[in-house]
């Protein structure tokens, strides 16, 4: 912390005194945020395992925890026509050593999280964004269930007239991040940082009428053999099948290993006899599709509408337990749909609204792959306990909510009343949402453990089958205290009905659980300017 000081102290000195030589004009703004959480978001806990009965369900984590943030930006201007951005993060655990948070730590949390540079070419109407950014996919109605993150790209835009425009971005989330192999386990590294890039190459069409916004998009992906944390990497000599750390764990996934559970049939609830076998294939393909659309044409009346397709290819196939010790080959093909609505109406008081969404499930055979639609970096946001991005999940023991809620294998509807004002400079939230599933309950028996939901490793979201369902209820209430300052607290609860014994016929290897609802509380407080 204290050399990033320096650091910025120092660059601020020099570029204040060659600000009126170079005619620049330098901007800065930035976001402290503090925050204090309470909660259980474990909907299943073990009470029983290999190791002994336990006379209660265990409890393995924290139910305090105490966050900061720090996110500095600033803006080079030299025109309209060309500037240069840069973006600092600062994120600390409290009395973390690693985060900077125990005392006398000086933690490497500095994150450089966005660094670009935008120009326009002269006399035209065509601008180009080159560098670290971040990545939005066109969406409506609850967030983006395929894409967002911060990736480096090259973003050009084109605006055709008033009404129409035209924008192709390359990004590259990720390269050379595979560790390699080596033979027979010792020796020399085979292979290192190869095929183990993903590109991606996003087509938008935005439309812009009186009241209509509609943005189809589209974007094809080429995924390399070695970028899934490497699960295809095979030794040459031996045929042996190695799997190896070196994966990819950057703030795009958020969590290493999260791209194969969201781009593959696979997911990590499996009782895997192995992971990902070997292919022939060099590279696979990647295809996504949506229809976001805003209709304000109605005001007061906002209604948003949002269609979504995605598939990825095979790449190989891996073997899991079924219950009974039976081994079952599945494919890691995925491909899936989701349809998302919002409709709102504008009142003096706050903004009454109703939203929903379906998306395709698993049809109860790994043999074909699954069915649930693949995503990259997903951020669903129509609730808060589960997916909402306005505030990041500062949970002390791995709540559901978190920016990769993708919606996949599940359906929900639900009631909102937003942004409601009695008090001056005091608004309130509130939201009861009902979430299904629409996985086969059949796929259970592949399954190892029903906990795997509270451990992080299904990333894309809770894996919920028609028998399954969670009865959500979220509560924000935001003070601005001053004009640059809020404080924002947020309750949320969930009832469990998780249907006990469809779980049960899980490959548990004698192990028992059982199931309780899940509930936060979280005080956060925000200085931006």
């Amino acid at each position: 912390m204290k050399r990033l000081t320096t650091l910025l102290l120092s660059a601020g000195l020099i570029l204040a005194a060659s600000t009126e030589a170079m005619s620049i004009d330098f901007k800065a703004k930035g976001e402290w945020l503090v925050g204090f959480t309470a909660g259980d978001g474990a909907l299943v806990k073990r009470v029983k395992d290999n190791t002994g009965w336990h006379k209660h369900a265990q409890k393995n984590n924290d139910i305090f925890g105490a966050n900061q943030r720090v996110r500095f930006q600033l803006d080079a201007v030299a025109s309209e026509n060309l500037s240069g951005t840069l973006f600092f993060e600062i994120n600390s655990r409290w009395g973390v050593a690693a985060e900077g948070g125990a005392l006398g730590a000086d933690g490497k949390t500095v994150a450089v999280k966005n660094a670009y540079i935008d120009w326009a070419v002269p006399d035209a109407d065509l601008k180009f964004r080159m560098g670290l950014q971040t990545i939005w996919l066109p969406n409506a109605a609850g967030g983006t269930a395929i894409m967002k993150a911060d990736s480096a790209a090259v973003a050009s835009s084109w605006q055709i007239n008033e009404n129409a425009g035209v924008g192709f971005t390359w990004f590259r989330p990720a390269n050379d991040n595979f560790a390699g192999f080596q033979k027979g386990g010792a020796g020399p590294v085979y292979c290192q940082n190869y095929l183990d890039n993903l590109d991606l190459f996003l087509l938008t069409v935005p439309l812009t009428f009186d009241g209509v916004e509609v943005t189809p998009w589209a974007m094809y992906g080429m995924i390399g053999k070695n970028a899934l944390d490497g699960y295809h990497a095979v030794d040459p000599g031996s045929r042996t099948y190695h799997r190896h750390p070196g994966s990819v764990a950057n703030d795009w996934t958020g969590t290493s290993g999260g791209l194969d559970q969201t781009l593959t049939g696979r997911f990590a609830g499996f009782n895997l006899a192995s992971d990902i076998g070997p292919t022939s294939k060099a590279y696979g393909s990647l295809f996504f599709a949506g229809l976001p659309v805003k209709l304000t044409l109605w005001d007061p009346l906002n209604v948003e509408f949002d269609f979504n397709y995605g598939y990825a290819e095979p790449m190989g196939n891996f073997r899991a337990f079924k219950r009974g010790n039976e081994e079952v080959r599945g494919s890691s093909k995925r491909q899936g749909w989701l349809a998302k609505l919002l409709v709102e109406y504008k009142l003096d008081w706050g903004v009454p609204g109703i939203f929903g969404w379906y998306a395709s499930g698993d049809d109860g055979s790994i043999k074909n792959g699954s069915e649930r639609m693949p995503s990259v970096s997903p951020a669903g946001c129509f609730t808060t306990f589960m997916g909402d991005m306005e505030y990041w999940d500062w949970a002390p023991n791995g709540l559901l909510a978190d920016r990769n809620l993708s919606y996949a294998g599940t359906w929900g509807i639900g009631l909102q009343l937003r942004d409601m004002s009695f008090v001056e400079n005091l608004k309130h939230t509130f939201r009861v949402a009902y979430w299904g599933g629409t996985n086969s309950p059949s796929m259970v028996k592949f399954m190892e453990h029903p906990w795997s939901w509270n451990d992080g490793t299904l990333y894309d979201g809770p894996y919920l089958t028609t028998h399954d369902g969670i009865l959500e209820f979220n509560l924000v209430n935001s003070w601005q205290i001053y004009e640059n300052f809020e404080a924002n607290l947020e309750l949320g609860y969930l009832v469990n009905f998780i249907d006990k014994d469809t779980w049960k016929r899980s490959w548990m290897n004698g192990e028992s659980f059982q199931k309780q609802d899940a509930w936060k509380a979280q005080l956060i407080f925000a200085y931006r300017f």
